[in-house]
């Protein structure tokens, strides 16, 4: 099978992937118990016939095959309806605002985690068996077992509270987060805005990366180890080829291709945000979303989130699939 064949038959497969993602998350909001109208309708305001209206509004009186064509319809043209806990603003309005705040913060933290990740685990495989190989390998299973919201917490009280290091506009880091709101300081000059933003970014990133770099470093290291151990990496060294040329060269090259499909999924999961993270740091972004809508039982958040998240994610395995055969020429596309 060529590469043609190949590309059209992994389309089919994550077209009815995403297909069914999309029919779970139908079904499983509408298994769910309670009733849309009882959020906007308290109980003390029990009125049938406006409770009736809101139910036909919405379309929650329609038969349920009906109710999921018109979901499919919806959803593949992203039309994701309004949120019921913010005065029916629409859901991609609101989308619009945090996705912006959640890219930023993701991505820097997914390129710093791939950067020290795959760099430690690098120098920790060309000195395995020593004490800085040891100290990485405990390190990083210490680091990826750490709760992300209590080590959010732990160093907001560090910084915000014992250190209290001031920012750009004299709040405090950690105690003030980087909210994108309008209560956040509007600044007329584009740098000084650009100090704020970084400047409380820099905690929610670090928190990320630091539980995460673990896994990667680990993977890097054991894949490295293994490749090291290969005929060519052998007949290289015999050869008298510089060890620095051979492990960058030839072995890096080839323990770095598993890593190419955690880091798809670690892009493609960018757009569901940190839920804990922006929580804990109050970071204005899509995972703080998320947890404000659960508590709200704001369903069409949710139900856009979840499938925009599960599109993103498959869309990236398809590329690092794609990656695989030209990172690795003996990868035969079958």
């Amino acid at each position: 099978m060529g590469l043609r064949e190949f590309i059209v038959r992994r389309i089919l497969n994550s077209t009815i992937l995403i297909f069914g993602a999309i029919t779970f998350n139908f079904f499983i909001f509408r298994m769910m118990p309670g009733d849309p109208t009882t959020i906007l309708i308290p109980t003390y305001m029990d009125n049938p016939g406006m409770i009736e209206a809101l139910r036909r509004l919405w379309g929650l009186d329609l038969p349920l095959h009906i109710q999921y064509a018109l979901y499919l319809r919806n959803m593949f043209t992203f039309q994701f309806g309004n949120s019921f806990a913010e005065g029916f603003r629409p859901v991609t309005e609101s989308l619009a605002v945090r996705l912006p705040n959640t890219l930023l913060l993701m991505g820097t933290a997914a390129v710093i985690t791939i950067i020290i990740g795959v760099a430690t685990g690098i120098t920790a495989a060309s000195k395995r068996g020593t004490k800085f190989d040891v100290g990485m390998v405990s390190g990083a299973l210490g680091f990826y077992s750490i709760p992300t919201f209590w080590l959010g917490m732990i160093l907001i009280l560090i910084f915000g509270f014992y250190l209290r290091v001031p920012g750009p506009d004299g709040q405090l880091m950690g105690l003030f987060p980087y909210s994108g709101t309008v209560s956040t300081p509007v600044y007329n000059d584009p740098l000084l805005y650009a100090m704020d933003v970084a400047h409380h970014l820099v905690l929610p990133s670090f928190t990320l990366a630091i539980v995460s770099f673990g896994g990667y470093m680990l993977v890097m290291r054991n894949n490295l180890i293994d490749v090291l151990t290969e005929d060519y990496i052998v007949t290289a060294r015999a050869k008298g080829v510089d060890e620095r040329t051979v492990l960058y060269k030839h072995a890096m090259r080839n323990a770095i291709l598993p890593l190419v499909t955690m880091i798809a999924f670690t892009f493609g999961g960018l757009i569901g945000g940190a839920t804990l993270t922006e929580t804990v740091y109050n970071w204005y972004g899509v995972g703080r979303y998320i947890f404000d809508s659960v508590m709200a039982q704001n369903y069409p958040v949710l139900q856009a989130i979840f499938y925009i998240l599960a599109l993103t994610t498959v869309i990236a395995n398809f590329i690092a699939d794609l990656l695989y055969g030209f990172l690795d020429p003996r990868v035969r596309y079958n």
